[in-house]
């Protein structure tokens, strides 16, 4: 008797490292939410216009996260947030320049976030 409890101990401990009812995940490190780049709005996006400065940009997006020796006519704003349990989301916008001014903006950047107003309903109706 005082055998068996042992053997069966070892021999679920054993097995269970080929299941999904494993004690050991149980207990997993904490995850934090990742954030990384600038979020970047469609409104913001929207107000770049070309023939804008450096300065203008930079005030409307702040400041790049790539801005490239090899590639000093533009700045890149990539976005990357990753959340446990859920997809990766990646957004990546750019912005050219021609002698210090916006000739052009790729990419896409996040939908812009409008509030919900309540609209009150007239006296007298449901």
């Amino acid at each position: 008797m005082f055998k068996t409890i042992p053997t069966l101990l070892l021999a679920s401990m054993l097995l269970s490292a080929c299941s999904s009812i494993n004690p050991m995940n149980w207990f997993t490190p904490h995850h934090m939410v990742v954030q990384q780049g600038n979020y970047l709005t469609e409104d913001a996006v929207s107000r770049v216009k070309p023939g804008m400065t450096r300065s203008q940009v930079r005030f409307l997006l702040g400041s790049p996260l790539l801005s490239d020796i090899f590639h000093a006519d533009r700045w890149d704003y990539p976005y990357r947030i990753e959340r446990k349990g859920q997809q990766t989301e990646e957004k990546r916008l750019t912005v050219y320049f021609n002698q210090d001014a916006v000739s052009r903006v790729e990419g896409n950047a996040f939908p812009a976030v409008r509030p919900v107003i309540d609209t009150p309903t007239p006296a007298g109706t449901k």
